[in-house]
């Protein structure tokens, strides 16, 4: 009899918790860029995530800080810039970055630092020989 007591109470204790508690944070949602060049949209594309460009804010260098700069000949609005991006670890996504500067794709690892921040490091090779920018979430 007791440990039915327990059990409901468990259940009870679990049905009352805030549902933000019970929810991991998600990545899916609209970003602006480090350099607010670009609102880029993440959500599903199969079993994983991808990142494609929603808006297009401008168009500076994120190597030479207030230049433009006429990166990728493609239109950057409608293209996907984040892509196969799937769970490695506790709030951690692995998956490729395009850099339209240059035109090269990175493997990359993604993660929510903070509450309304997600970390985008690009990389060759191993994390530690890369870079990282920190998108923030966009309200709509």
């Amino acid at each position: 009899m007791k440990t039915l007591h327990l059990l409901a109470a468990g259940a009870i204790a679990l049905a009352t918790l805030p549902a933000r508690a019970q929810t991991a944070p998600s990545p899916q949602g609209t970003w602006l860029t480090e350099s607010g060049n670009l609102e880029v949209s993440v959500a599903p594309c199969g079993a994983a995530l991808c990142g494609t460009v929603t808006r297009v804010l401008a168009n500076r260098s994120m190597s030479a800080p207030g230049t433009e700069l006429a990166a990728d000949v493609k239109p950057a609005l409608g293209m996907t810039i984040l892509t196969g991006f799937e769970p490695s670890g506790e709030g951690e996504w692995k998956g490729q970055v395009y850099n339209r500067e240059n035109g090269k794709t990175y493997s990359a690892l993604m993660s929510l630092p903070a509450e309304g921040q997600m970390a985008i490091r690009g990389y060759v090779g191993l994390p530690l020989f890369g870079q990282t920018q920190v998108w923030r979430r966009v309200q709509k």
